[in-house]
């Protein structure tokens, strides 16, 4: 018995009726879901793709938005409301400088090695930190190298983009945003030799 037994498959759809499928399916889902989640939930041949563009600029103006995380689509609430969440945030355990660190390599070189890590931090990589950010779902493992001894990398996830309000990795700031943001010195420190 499939789901969509008691459908009749043949019929077309309003595009307010595929709408109010495509709502219903971000409204009742925790994380963000793709296309190819909404196609396998809905029976009919309907452009999602336009379904969501006409339900982003619907919910453009309204308390919550319709947001692109990674390949996927989301409910949140608007950015200029979230003062009013604020009861709802779950505390969370500070990253150490180490994780911060580690994860902003991962994030701009991914995929990235241990060994990569280290290079560019100038020490070890604690495994801790890795463990940390595996545990938010932040990191998880990539692909192996194709180099000698085929090593793990590292890559962000779709929970990291989700939590720091990105679209994609391309998203993370520039160079120039840094500086402009005051966490990147304009030139490099020198050394008193």
């Amino acid at each position: 018995m499939n789901d969509f037994e008691d459908i009749d498959l043949s019929r077309q759809i309003s595009r307010s009726e595929a709408e109010r499928m495509v709502e219903a399916i971000l409204f009742s889902v925790a994380k963000p879901v793709t296309q190819s989640d909404i196609r396998r939930r809905i029976p009919f041949d309907i452009d999602i793709k336009s379904i969501i563009a006409g339900l982003r600029e619907t919910y453009s103006s309204r308390g919550v938005h319709i947001v692109q995380i990674g390949d996927g689509w989301a409910l949140r609430t608007a950015p200029d409301l979230a003062f009013l969440m604020r009861e709802e945030r779950k505390v969370v355990r500070r990253l150490s400088k180490a994780a911060l660190e580690t994860l902003a390599i991962i994030a701009y070189h991914q995929p990235a090695t241990r060994a990569e890590i280290e290079d560019i931090r100038g020490v070890s990589v604690s495994k801790g930190s890795v463990d940390q950010l595996m545990a938010l779902s932040w990191v998880k493992f990539g692909k192996r190298k194709t180099t000698p001894g085929r090593p793990v990398t590292f890559v962000t996830t779709r929970e990291f983009l989700d939590h720091f309000g990105l679209e994609s990795v391309a998203d993370l700031p520039g160079l120039a945003e840094l500086r402009e943001a005051g966490l990147l010195f304009s030139e490099p420190p020198r050394s008193d030799d």
